[in-house]
């Protein structure tokens, strides 16, 4: 009885302090705004719109180097050396219309991302306040969570983020 009493005393304070932890599948809450599959479909259109341009300036790259073996023996040296300048500007100006254009979706993306992204940092912060979670992990950015150890809110959060429109 003693060995019981004592027992009792050791764990009563270990669960007044037991900690909950939550996970949450951050791309589920997010993928549940509407805005997010809006933001998407523009960010995918206006890539394709880049790849596009970009393809057709290689095309045109290509033909004109083409041309340029083709025609290559009948020109004179100053001729061949304008040609293959500009040749090579074209290419320089391919790469310089990637790195803007990678740049711009870059911008694109964060500019559309964040709102969501804020929505459901909000969700998560809401569903661990009322919840009383000490700690919510997003459970797809760790090597392993045990499921059984933390409570997967996802749902709740997709929950709290359809509110907060």
């Amino acid at each position: 009885m003693k060995k019981f009493i004592l027992m009792v005393m050791l764990l009563a304070p270990m669960t007044m302090f037991a900690q909950k932890f939550g996970c949450v599948d951050y791309d589920a809450v997010a993928q549940d705004i509407p805005e997010y599959a809006k933001a998407q479909g523009e960010l995918q259109a206006l890539a394709k719109q880049y790849d596009n341009e970009l393809q057709a300036m290689r095309e045109e790259l290509e033909r004109k180097a083409g041309e340029y073996d083709k025609t290559k023996s009948t020109m004179n040296a100053t001729k061949q050396q304008e040609t293959e300048q500009a040749l090579m500007e074209m290419q320089q100006k391919i790469q310089q219309a990637y790195q803007d254009n990678s740049q711009k979706l870059q911008q694109k993306q964060q500019e559309l991302l964040t709102p969501i992204q804020t929505k459901v940092a909000k969700a998560i912060e809401n569903v661990g306040n009322n919840g009383k979670y000490v700690y919510i992990v997003m459970s797809n950015s760790l090597p392993f969570i045990n499921k059984t150890l933390c409570d997967d809110v996802t749902e709740a959060c997709k929950s709290e983020v359809r509110k907060l429109k």
